[in-house]
């Protein structure tokens, strides 16, 4: 090889390098690598990409996560969303201990670090998956030693849980951003309760915003929603509760699905997915939006039902009344509802009255029995005068499982097609009050029904008999025979020389007189128009005169 054949491979090998960086992506660093500000990585299959960004109206930049297909850059996950670079000094990179660090001009201080501590620091590496989780790990292990998807921001992707870990006590919730130009830790959070009956909270600062229910064994109570997204197969949901993890999922088959769950910066829990003919999110639910999904919005042992369009949305539960009857007069439910003065309610002929189709009241301090059925629910509820509602904890195959209140029933609301059965203790009055007003408004559904059926019979037999007829008309062979009324009622079938039968028993029976065509046509002179009388019910009418002088209509 002459030297201009070997300089020449050398300024294309040279040329190659340089093109390298910006014809292949990669998605991941090692241990002596860094990102620097205007440096990204991009998954495996283009889903998602990381780098430095800068909210809109801000000049501080963060490193963190976005769709990488999605146009309008749209983040999902920061990693040092309360100390910021301010200006493009910042670096990312794997420290000495093996851990990820995120500097800005003092490279000696971190601004955001990983707290992990290998026994192989030179052996990790970090990687950005295509479900948008960022990882470290180490070279030829897919252990994770640390990863994102444990510390989300304020958005919920597939595969990321929420919930607690109950080994580590690692707790996963959404927390939203101060506002749209700062990703800083905010007000609202979203997360697992998980004491009593563990539901799904929607919180500002530590007091409850927003309640989701309970699991019913397919959604959240009081999501309803959900329904809608896990019977078209949008997502699978995956929840766990057990001795080691409390947890939701959402799992999306299809990854060019772009699904989130955001918790914004007003407190609004927004499920939306992209679409990518339009060009944008679209919005499947978000909540709370009406004055019902507010977090106690009626007051204790009230139920809120937000489709009481000219009344107050607030009632009371029954065998309670309000708290405070000015307040109540007012439109102001907040004081809610007490127990009626009455007759005692521990085994003196009390029962049960069913609320059907509502947002059970919440369980956080409620009692489970997940092996009861709903028959058995009502017994051990009724045996514990303590009692005040039970329901069960899967509304599917009739009921499955037993939650038991024994304090207030609080933050109850109505749904209009999907909700659960709340069954409310009430004493002997109540109970006999609300089975008579149950019998009367079945008794009145029972008069109505028999209406409907009466007159829907009715008309049924009247279109059967008319297409009878019909029917049989339309298959009777055509008789060049004509009956007629006279205008001489003295007129007899003997007065018409009529060609029948006089074994016909339909003319024996008959009190008109029928001709023939020809006695007919010369009697009105062949259908003349100055013999027609004029219209009738079957057709024109016309006059005519038999041979014998009579007269008769045709």
């Amino acid at each position: 090889m002459n030297s201009t054949q070997g300089s020449m491979i050398t300024t294309l090998l040279i040329f190659l390098l340089l093109l390298l960086p910006y014809g292949i992506s990669i998605d991941s660093i090692a241990s002596n690598q860094t990102i620097k500000d205007g440096d990204v990585l991009v998954s495996s299959r283009k889903l998602f990409a990381l780098g430095f960004f800068s909210p809109r109206n801000s000049g501080k930049r963060y490193v963190g996560v976005w769709f990488n297909k999605v146009p309008e850059q749209t983040i999902v996950w920061v990693a040092n969303r309360d100390n910021p670079v301010n200006d493009t000094s910042g670096l990312l990179a794997i420290n000495g201990d093996g851990g990820l660090v995120i500097y800005g001009k003092d490279r000696k201080v971190p601004l955001w670090s990983a707290n992990v501590t290998l026994w192989s620091p030179n052996n990790s590496m970090a990687k950005l998956l295509d479900t948008g989780n960022f990882v470290l790990l180490e070279k030829g292990s897919q252990r994770f030693l640390w990863e994102g998807f444990d510390y989300p921001t304020n958005t919920m992707l597939p595969f990321l849980k929420i919930g607690l870990n109950r080994r580590s006590r690692l707790n996963w919730f959404l927390t939203s951003w101060k506002s749209q130009d700062d990703p800083g830790t905010g007000n609202f959070s979203c997360r697992i309760d998980p004491s009593g009956f563990p539901q799904l909270f929607v919180y500002k600062g530590q007091a409850p915003w927003w309640r989701g229910g309970s699991w019913n064994g397919h959604r959240w109570s009081g999501v309803p929603e959900m329904t809608g997204m896990v019977d078209h197969y949008i997502f699978k949901v995956s929840f766990v509760n057990n001795e080691t993890e409390l947890s939701l999922m959402d799992v999306i088959s299809d990854d060019s699905i772009f699904s989130r769950m955001v918790i914004n910066e007003s407190g609004i829990l927004e499920r939306s997915i992209w679409h990518e003919q339009e060009h944008q999110w679209i919005k499947y639910f978000s909540v709370p939006v009406e004055q019902c999904d507010y977090y106690g919005k009626c007051g204790p042992n009230s139920n809120c039902d937000p489709y009481n369009a000219e009344q107050f949305e607030c009632t009371c539960l029954p065998g309670y009344e309000p708290k405070s009857p000015q307040d109540w007069y007012l439109s102001d439910g907040s004081s809610g509802c007490v127990r009626k003065k009455g007759v005692s309610m521990c085994q003196n002929g009390e029962g049960f009255v069913k609320v059907p189709l509502v947002k059970a009241p919440d369980s956080s301090t409620a009692r489970v029995n997940m092996s009861l059925s709903l028959k058995e629910c009502e017994e051990e509820c009724f045996r514990n005068c303590s009692c005040m509602a039970y329901s069960s904890t899967d509304d599917r195959l009739g009921g499955i499982g037993c939650v038991t209140w024994h304090g207030d029933l609080m933050d109850t609301r109505t749904f209009t097609n999907v909700g659960q059965d709340l069954y409310v203790r009430v004493d002997s009055i109540d109970l006999a009050r609300h089975a008579k007003k149950s019998s009367g408004s079945l008794s009145n559904k029972r008069k109505l029904a028999i209406s409907l059926t009466s007159i829907i019979v009715f008309f049924l037999v009247i279109s059967i008999a008319y297409w009878s007829i019909k029917m049989r008309r339309k298959d009777k062979p055509r008789q060049y025979q004509f009956s007629f009324g006279a205008t001489i009622p003295s007129i007899h079938l003997d007065d018409s020389p009529c060609r029948t039968d006089p074994d016909d028993s339909r003319l024996k029976t008959s009190d008109l007189p029928f001709f023939d065509l020809s006695t007919i046509s010369a009697a009105t002179q062949n259908f003349s128009d100055s013999n027609r009388l004029g219209e009738g019910g079957f057709g024109p009418v016309y006059k005519g005169v038999l041979s014998s002088g009579r007269e008769i209509a045709v």
